[in-house]
């Protein structure tokens, strides 16, 4: 019998833990190599994870809900096999099979380079197939017959590097992985010999700990406003990274907002006028990217370790969608490219697949500038908070029948109001005004903006 580790591995986001929300495995179960055996929370995003082993579930490393940090263990999984006598690489001559850290490693890296799997790689392709249908939790599991990994391709030499979640210990730990020797197979580097570095590098003793305040019970008394506490909810770490990065935007940015009222009443026409077509936002998006075009400079970020200003040759438009999770910015990218028929497509994808926690990496952190649609909440104005490292958010607050003179004449008008901050790092008053009237100005003659698009 051998018992596989899988550990948590870095998900692509550069994230350092998940939330396991459920387990699609139970221990006893028979997993196939590339079968999803858990979904995991990130900051960003809610991902399955599939296992890079096959045989039998021996233990689950973390109740549903738990916070498990990367690198540490997730699923351990019995193949069934004897563990393999050490062989010598045909290359090396060193052993390479009888090392249980050599066989992870080589498991590790095997993964990362052979498999289609959008989770970083774990697997290989040519086992994906099997256990890809998420069972019910209420009904025992088909069988799935067990699959050994496959074997790398003689002739190859593992590289005497180490594999990701390695190098990722090392890095977070402020290690040069050049200095670490290794003592696995031909001096493979293993998480052992990391984990040593770091305890060798604290040389002088670690001061000694204080017991953290325990947490005030709930129903306690705040002494503060003398009113008892109902109850306490720890921060997710989605909460946690969102409050970080809002922290992050006010601390950094010195940002200032202008906001204009705009008669939306013939882009609302052109809405009705074709029911099946794009929708509002879509038109708005489309008018953004024509801003962003005429004032690039929005479309970019401020670079302080250089002292620069940098521009985007494109655009990835953010979106503020509000979730169950809370509000997250996924991105339309490339939007750019796209027409506004296009556009309006891709947004509804966007948003439903940000509300089922299914938007990706890039798509979550790969946006350039945000739109935040805040009339969708029926508010009117906002001042919204800067999408760091971006420079600008432009919002729009709802459509409503307001008093408006035309001509002279006072007439009942679709007024919106559109509010928007930049980073003054990158800009004055004008460039912002200029981008809000090519926006403003598109909404409120759609028709020429659309011809001349």
């Amino acid at each position: 019998m051998s018992i596989r580790t899988f550990d948590l591995p870095d998900l692509g986001e550069g994230l350092t833990e998940a939330e396991v929300v459920r387990w699609l495995v139970a221990v006893g179960d028979t997993v196939a190599i590339d079968q999803p055996v858990a979904e995991v929370e990130t900051a960003k995003s809610i991902v399955e994870v599939p296992s890079p082993f096959a045989g039998t579930v021996d233990g689950l490393h973390g109740a549903e809900g738990a916070v498990l940090a990367v690198g540490t263990p997730l699923i351990s999984v019995d193949d069934g096999e004897e563990a393999a006598p050490a062989a010598p690489d045909p290359v090396s001559g060193a052993a390479v099979t009888g090392s249980p850290e050599g066989e992870r490693y080589r498991e590790e890296e095997r993964a990362g380079s052979g498999s289609g799997n959008v989770l970083i790689g774990y697997g290989t392709s040519e086992h994906r197939a099997a256990g890809r249908r998420r069972r019910p939790r209420n009904r025992p599991p088909a069988p799935v017959p067990a699959t050994a990994p496959a074997s790398p391709a003689r002739g190859t030499r593992p590289p005497l590097v180490t594999s990701p979640l390695v190098r990722q210990l090392a890095r977070e730990a402020g290690l040069a992985i050049a200095s670490v020797t290794g003592s696995g197979p031909g001096g493979l580097v293993t998480r052992a010999d990391v984990r040593a570095a770091i305890e060798a590098a604290r040389a002088e003793p670690a001061p000694a700990a204080t017991a953290a305040p325990a947490p005030a019970a709930t129903g306690g008394t705040d002494p503060r406003t003398g009113l008892a506490e109902s109850r306490r909810v720890p921060m997710s770490g989605f909460r946690r990274s969102v409050a970080e990065s809002l922290s992050r935007s006010r601390r950094e940015i010195p940002e200032a907002t202008v906001w204009v009222d705009v008669d939306a009443t013939e882009l609302v026409r052109l809405r009705r006028s074709d029911p099946d077509g794009p929708g509002l936002l879509s038109y708005v998006a489309r008018f953004v990217v024509a801003g962003l075009r005429a004032h690039p400079e929005l479309n970019g970020l401020v670079d302080t370790d250089r002292g620069e200003l940098v521009q985007y040759d494109g655009v990835n438009l953010g979106l503020a969608v509000q979730t169950d999770r809370g509000l997250v910015a996924p991105a339309v990218l490339g939007a750019h490219r796209m027409t506004t028929t296009e556009l309006d497509r891709e947004i509804r994808r966007l948003t439903a697949a940000a509300r089922e926690g299914r938007a990706t990496p890039a798509e979550t952190t790969g946006g350039t500038f945000t739109l935040n649609n805040y009339g969708s909440l029926r508010v009117d104005g906002s001042a919204a908070i800067i999408n760091h490292p971006q420079v600008a958010i432009l919002g729009l607050g709802r459509i409503m029948d307001r008093p408006w003179i035309v001509d002279g004449e006072l007439t009942a008008r679709k007024i919106t109001q559109l509010s928007f901050a930049f980073d003054h790092r990158v800009c004055d008053g004008g460039t912002a005004a200029g981008f809000m009237r090519v926006v403003a100005d598109a909404m409120e003659n759609p028709a020429k903006a659309v011809a001349q698009l």
